[in-house]
């Protein structure tokens, strides 16, 4: 932790890397302490933290080299400009750039300045080496500063750090979808009517993208092709986006073969057979738009019947009456192994919520998951997928 007023940000991204029962080894400059306690952020990592290069306590067994050594990860959140100057130059007058240049193992740097300094050509400079030297950089982002100033600079979301740090070390917790090629079809399709309109459905991205981010952090290599969603990516997928049915079927086929398919996106049975290259206009004396509709291509049953169809392949299921006949005649035609259906009338309020209720269908059983978040759901599914793979 380096002396930035965002450096309070880091005390949430520990938080967030205990609670997934990481170790966390804290370090701080001097500049650092003059924004956090050196207690407060002990009390959260459960662990001494340690700031001055020459303490004889620590350097008798040359503790900046064993910190670095320790190590699976070194992270600094917020990175200075000062911080970034002293490591892209090998500068080590501290325990903190001391322990930068002694490490072998990947770090993470989350930039945190005035936009004036981030526009600064020597820090441009610096930031350029940092990545030919493979240092990551997550941020900074764009916003208002502390100081009343507008632009880059702020440090990242703790979120969005803690996201990083899982995808880095995903391969060190190994699980039975470690390396593992995952697809994940996500969003809504659109059908273009005319160049204005388009038929498409209420379908948020929010389930799909969370089963990729929990993918991620279980290990797998995430193939996710999203529909239109106003929503930023998962971090470590190999992201395709789209807009039609038939979109999203070319992409998914040009990218197989896939170990497991989990097509949670909600395309279009159907798009429009012609689309006019000009809008459509009122007609005053006509009550009634007449549309004619072809089907789209079926991806889910087409994965189930490829030469290298995926081990296991998931289908979702939105319903709004009947969910029990209409989810097993889908399993049957479809061939594929699970089908994870919920009840989409509106008053359940499930599509574009935060929350699901979902009920999994298979050869195997039948089984009935109570309420719960999206985010929760994701967790869930990718337990019982592991184990089908232990």
């Amino acid at each position: 932790m380096s002396g930035g007023i965002a450096a309070y940000k880091s005390l949430e991204l520990v938080r967030l890397l205990k609670s997934e029962g990481f170790s966390v080894a804290p370090v701080m400059t001097q500049g650092a302490e003059n924004f956090v306690t050196p207690l407060s952020l002990s009390v959260l990592c459960e662990h001494k933290v340690v700031t001055k290069l020459h303490d004889l306590e620590s350097e008798m067994s040359f503790g900046h080299i064993e910190l670095s050594r320790q190590a699976d990860l070194v992270i600094v959140a917020p990175a200075t400009a000062n911080v970034i100057a002293k490591l892209a130059n090998g500068i080590s007058d501290d325990l903190a750039s001391s322990i930068l240049l002694a490490t072998d193992k990947k770090v993470i740097v989350a930039p945190a300045m005035n936009v004036r300094m981030w526009e600064h050509s020597s820090t441009k400079r610096n930031i350029s080496s940092l990545v030919e030297d493979g240092v990551e950089l997550v941020g900074p982002d764009q916003g208002l500063m502390a100081c009343g100033e507008f632009g880059y600079g702020r440090m990242a979301e703790p979120s969005k750090i803690f996201e990083v740090v899982q995808k880095n070390l995903a391969a060190k917790r190994l699980t039975p979808l470690t390396g593992k090629r995952i697809l994940v079809t996500s969003g809504p399709t659109q059908e273009p009517i005319d160049p204005v309109r388009y038929i498409s459905n209420r379908s948020s991205g929010i389930q799909g993208h969370a089963i990729a981010e929990t993918l991620i952090k279980y290990g797998a290599n995430v193939v996710f092709v999203t529909g239109p969603v106003d929503k930023p990516m998962p971090i470590g997928a190999d992201v395709f986006k789209v807009n039609t049915a038939c979109e999203m079927f070319d992409c998914v086929n040009a990218q197989a073969a896939y170990d497991i398919a989990i097509c949670v996106a909600a395309v279009s049975d159907w798009r429009v057979r012609k689309i006019e290259t000009q809008k459509l206009k009122k007609d005053e004396s006509e009550e009634f738009l007449e549309l004619r509709l072809t089907k789209n291509p079926d991806i889910l049953a087409h994965l189930s019947n490829m030469k290298t169809r995926p081990k296991l392949i998931i289908g979702f299921a939105a319903e709004t009456h009947e969910l029990n006949d209409n989810a097993l005649k889908k399993l049957k035609n479809k061939d594929c192994d699970w089908i994870l259906a919920n009840n989409v009338n509106l008053e359940n309020g499930v599509m574009g919520s935060m929350e699901t209720e979902i009920k999994l269908f298979s050869k195997k059983e039948t089984k009935s998951f109570p309420k719960m978040s999206k985010i929760d759901f994701s967790e869930v599914l990718t337990k019982r997928i592991c184990i089908e793979f232990e």
